[in-house]
């Protein structure tokens, strides 16, 4: 049974529900809040079984008197901005945006505006987690990254997006446009990740807290002095792509963080043209074309594509 008694809401537990963890119980009951904002509850104490404190791990028995108190939601501190948005996909869960390179996906240090979050609040008036700074947002791309993100439209359907990214059962596949050419034509980097632990603003295999990094390539095409991938991550590290694929000495091009001037990378004979291309291509050579997932409701495996935009294309075609 549900009922609100002023800012508390009590739930008392039923046989079937038995046996459950608490912090899943309560994402079941209240059809609202995510499991990792219901965890924080529990950390923080807002809820309370008999009275008592317990942990997200704490089994509900039938007869227990949950109460819960949930926080003041936080005002918006986002404004909505009337960016355009390219929608590939849109019904009443979900959104899947092609997002162009340039735009940030959300606000962080020292960015308040113009970016993906501010154009979602505009255009939508339904986003999960709408009193964030993060509406909707479930998975990001770095600023220079073009390419398909999902956005959802609920807290039921950002929780289950959310569990499939973190079971790695969402299949995201990339294209970048690296220096050189490889000598293995496919393969798999499985070298763990994390904060530099010199340089606090980048990520480097020299961590000092590193975690599990995957990433499989294959080669689609090869030029004189750079190679085309297809891209397949099955971890989601922040900058995964282009930290693994500095580590095999083989940065993505236009990539001034992880790969730095092009001349380090083209002999003499590139000619000076191709350096001056790159400098004016404005960003890096990373593009997310594939998305596949299912969909939290439908429950059925939904797939988008997004092909190379504009000016990525046309830097392959001058190197044909």
């Amino acid at each position: 049974m549900l009922r609100n008694e002023s800012d508390l809401i009590t739930l008392t537990v039923s046989d079937e529900d038995a046996a459950q963890r608490l912090d899943r119980y309560l994402v079941a009951k209240l059809k609202g809040p995510t499991r990792s904002a219901i965890q924080n509850w529990i950390k923080a104490e807002r809820v309370r079984v008999g009275g008592a404190a317990v942990k997200a791990g704490y089994q509900v028995r039938s007869g227990d008197r949950v109460e819960i108190a949930p926080p003041e939601p936080e005002p918006s501190r986002l404004v909505p901005e009337p960016i355009p948005l390219n929608l590939v996909y849109e019904d009443n869960d979900l959104v899947v945006v092609d997002k162009p390179a340039g735009v940030v996906v959300h606000p962080g240090a020292g960015v308040s505006r113009g970016t993906l979050a501010n154009a979602l609040l505009y255009h939508f008036n339904q986003l999960s987690q709408a009193g964030t700074v993060r509406p909707g947002v479930v998975h990001r791309l770095d600023k220079a990254t073009s390419g398909l993100l999902v956005v959802a439209k609920n807290e039921h359907v950002h929780e289950e997006l959310s569990r499939q990214f973190r079971r790695r059962e969402v299949e995201k596949r990339y294209l970048a446009l690296v220096y050189g050419r490889l000598e293995k034509k496919k393969g798999v980097i499985q070298v763990p990740i994390g904060r530099d632990a010199v340089v606090r603003t980048k990520i480097s295999t020299r961590s000092r807290k590193p975690r599990e990094a995957v990433t499989e390539y294959e080669v689609v095409k090869e030029f004189a002095y750079l190679s085309l991938l297809r891209i397949t991550l099955h971890t989601g590290r922040t900058h995964q792509i282009r930290v693994h694929l500095q580590h095999l000495r083989h940065p993505v091009v236009g990539d001034s963080t992880y790969g730095g001037d092009p001349k380090r990378f083209l002999s003499i004979r590139a000619g000076s043209s191709l350096v001056k291309e790159i400098n004016q291509l404005g960003r890096h050579f990373l593009h997310a074309e594939f998305l596949a997932f299912e969909h939290p409701t439908r429950h059925e495996r939904v797939v988008f594509h997004s092909p190379l935009p504009g000016e990525l294309a046309q830097f392959l075609a001058r190197l044909e």
